[in-house]
């Protein structure tokens, strides 16, 4: 009989492609989670301060969740359906409207795409696109939106840009917040638009993300926003704020947009929207660009119907009154506090992001990668952002309790102070 090799490590190095990234510097094996912690074959038991890159905000395996799941299926309930009207979608649509859209007097339609955020960008940029007879979009840099071809379009990163394979078009890069020291941005974007002779094309759209995950968690100021807004109100180009990592109470609030006084015209979501870590993408439209003709912008698996069940969970869980938010906000102060005493270890290191999406600019990609290494040997999946990997970036589910929290950043506080110690023990 041939030796099973499919729990091995081996299988992945034979078998996986080469474009496998978490997998690289976190070797191990996973077979259970449970909500902030995740345990390998070898029974070795990790905290969670990735969270599926915020694909699981509620935790690992909510049971809420689960046990609506469990029924729907075992009720035999809808599995695919297309966009077929089913009671797991329509139910889903009821929670939102009733419990995050009218709340924010939000008045959008809500667009299925296929399950990925890159997905849901790529419609949100042609629908701008058709709605306002333009091609032009304005992204920023440091922006991360997707790696298809649209998408990546608008994505600032270098080293995703170069796996295209070919020119990426339509898109025009300005600034983002704070990029060019002293520069003001939106001044600029103004003064360009404004310019017969700017050089910029008029807009369809202006993309942004509040807070840029992948970025480097940097952290757009409401003043920031606000401009770009008018920026396109004035020029005639759609806003869309890219809610695909921010979203979902991620920044303290469901939406990263709430308290800056901006309603945008677009909002792709994905990751947390299925609550579950299930595949499921959308985009909010305003009705009066609600353009597309029916299926103009398709897929197979345009809305996930299992992803449909455990959504809908979570927003009545979650997003039915202001508790869930209140505990966010003690929890951010909590984090602010834990990440200023690893940054007060690294000289010039500072704090970015905001909420329960914040982290440490080290500096240097190589220090943070390190630290992040040194953390996993010690229990704690824990990932970098930036454009050169040099921000410790925290990920943890929403839902963690204070205490895992603690033992998190014990762990992160004490790889720091190791790899901080071995470094000047190197440079002597």
């Amino acid at each position: 009989m041939a030796k099973d090799m499919t729990k091995t490590e081996s299988i992945f190095e034979r078998r996986e492609s080469e474009a496998r990234s978490y997998c690289r510097g976190m070797p191990a094996v996973f077979t259970k989670a449970q909500g902030s912690t995740m345990t390998d074959e070898t029974g070795t038991t990790y905290i969670d301060f990735l969270a599926g890159c915020s694909s699981l905000n509620y935790g690992h395996n909510d049971p809420d969740m689960k046990a609506a799941l469990i029924e729907h299926m075992t009720n035999d309930g809808i599995t695919h359906g297309l966009d077929l009207h089913t009671d797991a979608k329509g139910d889903f649509l009821h929670a939102l409207e009733t419990h995050i859209l009218e709340p924010r007097g939000m008045d959008h339609k809500v667009m299925f795409t296929g399950p990925t955020g890159a997905n849901a960008v790529e419609a949100a940029m042609k629908i701008a696109r058709k709605a306002t007879g333009r091609t032009n979009v304005i992204a920023f840099t440091n922006g991360f939106h997707g790696v298809t071809m649209g998408a990546l379009a608008a994505t600032g990163n270098g080293y995703h840009r170069g796996g295209a394979g070919m020119d990426t078009s339509g898109v025009t890069r300005l600034p983002f917040d704070d990029f060019a020291k002293g520069v003001d941005s939106v001044a600029l974007l103004d003064s360009m638009l404004s310019d017969g002779s700017g050089g910029i094309d008029a807009p369809a759209a202006i993309m942004l993300e509040t807070v840029q995950g992948e970025g480097g968690l940097n952290a757009a100021s409401p003043e920031f926003v606000r401009g770009v807004a008018e920026v396109a109100k004035k020029h005639g180009a759609l806003l869309i704020v890219d809610d695909i990592q921010a979203g979902c109470g991620r920044t303290g609030t469901f939406f990263s947009f709430e308290e800056m006084g901006v309603m945008p015209d677009l909002v792709p979501m994905a990751k947390s929207i299925s609550g579950f870590g299930l595949p499921l993408a959308l985009v909010l439209v305003r009705p009066e660009y609600d353009v597309f003709g029916p299926a103009e912008h398709n897929g197979t698996f345009r809305g996930n119907t299992h992803a449909f069940v455990t959504a809908k969970t979570a927003i009545y869980k979650f997003w039915s009154d202001d508790s869930f938010q209140q505990d966010l906000a003690h929890k951010t102060v909590m984090i602010t506090t834990a990440l200023n005493e690893i940054a007060e270890m690294i000289p010039g290191a500072y704090l970015k992001g905001r909420g329960l999406m914040q982290g440490v600019d080290v500096g240097s990609g190589e220090l943070a990668e390190k630290i992040c290494a040194r953390a996993y040997e010690k229990g704690l999946v824990v990932e970098t952002s930036g454009s050169d990997d040099e921000v410790v970036k925290i990920l943890a589910p929403l839902t963690t309790s204070m205490e895992t929290f603690r033992k998190g950043f014990d762990i992160l506080m004490q790889s720091t102070r190791e790899v901080v110690a071995d470094s000047r023990i190197a440079a002597e």
